[in-house]
């Protein structure tokens, strides 16, 4: 639950930015401090739930990134929100 509150810290301060004002947050220091501490809030929670069911989170990763490599092939996924099998 507290990951999910964390999370949602990180979302609302994008959440009504245009993609334009989201990139632009790097040039506030306020803000990207902001997102810089939801994110670290974000990464101690996973860090936490990850050492408590006993789960390499490196291991997971890198195998979720090769699962998403066969799922998802770049040249029919590239710049493409849909799912290439759903279209």
């Amino acid at each position: 639950m507290a990951l999910t509150a964390e999370t949602a810290e990180l979302l609302e301060i994008f959440q009504w930015l245009t993609e334009e004002q989201s990139k632009d947050i790097v040039n506030s220091e306020e803000e990207i401090a902001q997102v810089k501490e939801e994110i670290a809030d974000v990464f101690i929670y996973l860090i936490r739930l990850a050492d408590k069911l006993n789960i390499d989170i490196e291991k997971e990763v890198l195998a979720k990134i090769s699962l998403n490599e066969t799922k998802y092939p770049i040249e029919l996924s590239k710049d493409n929100a849909t799912k290439y099998n759903k279209k």
